[in-house]
């Protein structure tokens, strides 16, 4: 079975609607991970999804914030939501697939919103910033995100980190801006050792090669001298690694009306 999967930190989910149904009717992946939904539960624009071909639904949301849903056109075994660092903030939720979806093989799937981090990069002087931090390890530490063997796992989401050096559009200017200092690339990459993940993206694209993912609304051109990161993710336990037959990121969406910073990133598997 072939199986797609886009993740796409919206900026606010009944803001955005209108370019979200867009790209679903474009791009027609089987299950979309969204983040930054902005809305409560009840909130969500369920019936657009639904008339879009979306009927089944995994969310946790909150007023105004954060938030994390996953639409998808081929029905979930379960799903389950974990709190980090004590904080009930909606960023994270996870499925599962198997015989609903004539899935043979279990497969479980992690959708998270990692904590920007404010701007200063320092947690004695930055709440937020030492939030980030914190979540971090208690990701790489976290029991359900250390697949083995067999395991069938995908994670993915706006990670708010871009790990590597052609992660971003200058690695020597961006050392000291939150998303790519040393302290955070350091537990990104901590925690996607200790779970043993893929990182598709790099698999994918050599390390030579810019890839990015996010563009600052404070650029009044996002074009101009092209100055993007990469964090958004889509990782694979080690099981799914061959199993990866395509990935994309879709550029274009940043140049759209009303756009989110952030642009759709999918992957194919064949599951």
């Amino acid at each position: 079975m072939r199986l797609s999967l886009t993740t796409w930190n919206i900026n606010s989910v009944r803001l955005r609607i209108d370019l979200v149904a867009k790209f679903l009717k474009s791009a027609r992946p089987d299950v979309l991970c969204l983040q930054e939904t902005k809305c409560i539960d009840d909130a969500f624009p369920l019936k657009r999804f639904k008339r879009l071909g979306y009927e089944h639904v995994a969310l946790n949301g909150q007023k105004g914030y954060h938030g994390v849903a996953i639409v998808s056109k081929i029905p979930f075994e379960s799903k389950d939501i974990r709190t980090f660092c004590d904080k009930v903030d909606s960023r994270h939720i996870s499925v599962s697939f198997g015989e609903k979806a004539s899935i043979a093989k279990p497969l479980v799937l992690h959708n998270f919103y990692v904590p920007a981090g404010g701007d200063i990069p320092d947690p004695a002087l930055n709440e937020k910033f030492d939030h980030k931090l914190r979540f971090l390890d208690e990701m790489k530490a976290c029991e359900p995100l250390h697949p083995r063997g067999e395991d069938r796992h995908i994670l993915v989401g706006d990670l708010n980190v871009a790990p590597h050096e052609n992660d971003v559009w200058s690695h020597k200017q961006l050392l000291k801006v939150v998303s790519h200092t040393p302290v955070e690339t350091e537990k990104l990459q901590a925690a996607l050792a200790a779970g043993e993940w893929v990182d598709v993206a790099r698999e994918r694209f050599p390390m030579s090669e810019k890839v990015y993912t996010w563009w600052s609304y404070r650029s009044a051109d996002w074009t101009v001298g092209d100055r993007g990161r990469r964090l958004d993710h889509i990782w694979v336990s080690r099981a799914l690694k061959d199993a990866v037959s395509d990935f994309k990121i879709l550029r274009d969406a940043r140049s759209w009306e009303r756009p989110s910073d952030h642009v759709p990133v999918t992957v194919t598997l064949e599951v």
